[in-house]
């Protein structure tokens, strides 16, 4: 792995200034004569006490910036980045604040200049005087006020150009995601050795939670599902409260983000240790499945045709083709949801519909069977990096061969 171009930025570790300023300079190419407004989440909207402050994607894809209640103002004359100035009592509660003042940050973030948030509205006329088109993001709480401050421009939606700037990640977000991934992988490991009969999900969910947390990764990139039993049979179940029983399969959904960036991986264990003849029989038909759907992956495919597109019918082909239900029926009924989706700075990142894949995009492959009547959820999961010419296999080192998985579950 490479090493990743990290500036430690009022606090927070993330990628090198000039990064985020290439990826200004992008969205400003893609919408030329133009001034776009982002506004940054508020700690009314997120700083709450259960989860922390946690920037909204775009605002941080464009910034880098991880306090809350910034602005952003880009323009064809230069970026300016927009900071309250705290008092006292603030920075008791909260800590250190960055001074807009200082003239440290202008360097340090990679803006061409930094203002305090009372500036905004002045500096704001003067950038429309030098541009015919206003961009923000659409159903953004701000949005309003852009239109009050600019009552005479239309304030476009920036949502579309900027998804399509995501979707292709740098080697430098490559290096983070990969960076989530091998903690996923180690968490997931450390969780099977934990998940036994008698003991509950929650505690086998902890073990996960505490070692992405020992390897420096702030949070779990989503919920985390362990689904054991008949729980597997929810989708997105989540209140991990069910004591385990030998014999159940456990179906594990969760991953780590580090850096801003989310992992994604599935994989379903026996607990106890070994596979029952039919878990074992519907595993290496989900496996397969998994497998043919990943070799569909390739540049120039479309993502997002669900049900008709090339990467979801080749699971259901795989699964309709091998093994049966008990009343002798194909299996594909039994895949209730895609097989897909784009992962990056949100586990599941935004995308342009229609837009077919290119080299260095990364998506997920999860085909799964969920069949009520045996009581059965199976799901594998594995984040793919697209390539020149197919696919790799980001979380390949985690076991997915049901002897390798019952092998290292033997240790």
């Amino acid at each position: 792995m490479r090493a990743i171009p990290l500036l430690l930025l009022a606090g927070t570790l993330t990628l090198d200034a000039q990064e985020f300023r290439s990826r200004r300079e992008a969205l400003k190419k893609a919408l030329p004569d133009a001034v776009v407004v982002l506004f940054g989440r508020t700690e009314k909207e997120s700083g709450d006490n259960r989860s922390g402050f946690f920037q909204e994607a775009n605002f941080q894809y464009l910034t880098g910036w991880s306090q809350p209640d910034a602005v952003a103002l880009l323009s064809p004359k230069g970026d300016t980045l927009f900071l309250p100035q705290r008092d006292e009592r603030w920075r008791r509660y909260n800590g250190p604040a960055p001074d807009p003042d200082a003239a440290a940050l202008r360097e340090s973030t990679g803006f061409d200049a930094v203002a305090p948030a009372a500036k905004f509205e002045a500096l704001l006329a003067q950038a429309l005087e030098s541009a015919s088109n206003l961009f923000s993001m659409a159903g953004h709480p701000m949005t309003d006020r852009l239109r009050a401050l600019a009552p005479l421009r239309e304030v476009r939606d920036a949502t579309l150009e900027l998804a399509r700037l995501r979707m292709k990640k740098s080697e430098s977000e490559l290096d983070l995601i990969r960076r989530s991934t091998e903690t996923s992988i180690e968490a997931h490991l450390a969780a099977w050795k934990r998940a036994a009969p008698g003991l509950f999900e929650y505690q086998a969910a902890a073990t996960f939670t505490a070692a992405l947390l020992d390897r420096g990764c702030p949070r779990p990139a989503f919920a985390s599902i362990f689904a054991s039993g008949p729980n597997a049979l929810t989708l997105h179940y989540w209140r991990n409260s069910r004591k385990m029983d030998a014999g159940d399969l456990l179906l594990i959904d969760a991953a780590a983000e580090c850096g801003g960036y989310a992992s994604d991986i599935t994989r379903t264990i026996p607990v106890g240790g070994k596979f029952t003849e039919r878990q074992r029989e519907l595993y290496d038909i989900v496996l397969g499945a998994e497998k043919a759907a990943i070799a569909a992956v390739k540049p120039g495919v479309i993502h997002d045709q669900g049900t008709k597109g090339a990467i979801y019918q080749a699971a259901l082909d795989y699964l309709n083709a091998h093994g049966k239900d008990r009343q002798g029926n194909p299996l594909g009924r039994y895949l209730t949801h895609g097989v897909s989706h784009h992962a990056g700075l949100n586990v599941h990142d935004v995308f342009v519909p229609g837009v077919p894949l290119e080299a260095g995009m990364v998506i997920t492959i999860e085909p799964g069977l969920y069949i009520p009547d045996e009581g059965i959820g199976i799901r594998i999961e594995d984040l793919v990096l697209v390539t020149d010419d197919g696919a790799q296999v980001l979380s390949q080192r985690l076991p997915k061969e049901a002897a390798e998985i019952e092998k290292y579950l033997a240790k």
